[in-house]
C-alpha cells in the first residue's frame, strides 16, 4: 500500500502511456519527472521483507531437508525424497527468480522488452508449468490413477468411462 501510494503521487511527464502488459510500479516510476530514489528505496525494502526474507527462510529449510536426506540410509529412500523435493525447488526457483529479477533492479536499468518478458513469464508461464513440474514428481500410483480418471472423465466424457471398463 505504501509503495503504490508513493508511486501514484509522483508527477508524470511526457507520454503517460505504458507499453507493457501490466501497470507495474517500476514502469510508472520511469514516467516520473522527479527524483524517484525514495520510491525505489521503499520498493527495495518491501521486496526484501516480502520476497528476499521468505526466500531466505525457504533456503534454510532446504538446508535442513538436505541434511535429513543425507541421513537416509537407503538409496531408494534418498531418490524418492529427492524427487519430491526437486519439484518444489524448481517451482520456487521459477517463482522467486522472476520476482527478484523484476523488483530488485533499479527502475531504469532493465530493457523494456526484457521487462515485458519477465512479467509475462512470472504471471503466465510459471503458473502454467506448476502442474507439469509436480506431475513429473508423482510416484504414487493411486494419485496417478485418480488423475487419469479425472482427465478421462472431463476430457472424454462417457467415452472415457467406456475406455476404462
Amino acid at each position: 500500500m505504501v509503495g503504490s501510494t508513493l508511486t501514484m503521487l509522483l508527477p508524470l511527464c511526457g507520454n503517460n502511456r505504458i507499453d507493457h502488459f501490466f501497470c507495474e510500479m517500476p514502469l510508472i516510476m520511469q514516467l516520473a519527472c522527479v527524483d524517484i530514489s525514495l520510491n525505489e528505496m521503499e520498493m527495495y525494502l518491501a521486496s526484501f521483507v516480502f520476497v528476499v526474507f521468505p526466500l531466505g527462510l525457504i533456503l534454510v529449510s532446504y538446508g535442513h531437508i538436505a541434511r535429513a536426506l543425507l541421513k537416509i540410509r537407503s538409496a531408494e529412500g534418498q531418490r524418492k525424497a529427492l524427487s519430491t523435493c526437486s519439484s518444489h525447488v524448481a517451482v520456487v526457483s521459477l517463482f522467486y527468480g522472476s520476482i527478484i529479477f523484476m523488483y530488485l533492479q533499479p527502475a531504469k536499468s532493465t530493457s523494456h522488452e526484457q521487462g515485458k518478458f519477465i512479467a509475462l513469464f512470472h504471471t503466465v508461464v510459471t503458473p502454467a508449468l506448476n502442474p507439469f513440474i509436480y506431475t513429473l514428481s508423482l510416484r504414487n500410483t493411486e494419485v496417478k490413477s485418480a488423475l487419469r480418471h479425472t482427465v478421462l472423465e472431463n476430457c472424454c466424457g462417457s467415452a472415457g468411462k467406456r475406455a476404462q471398463i
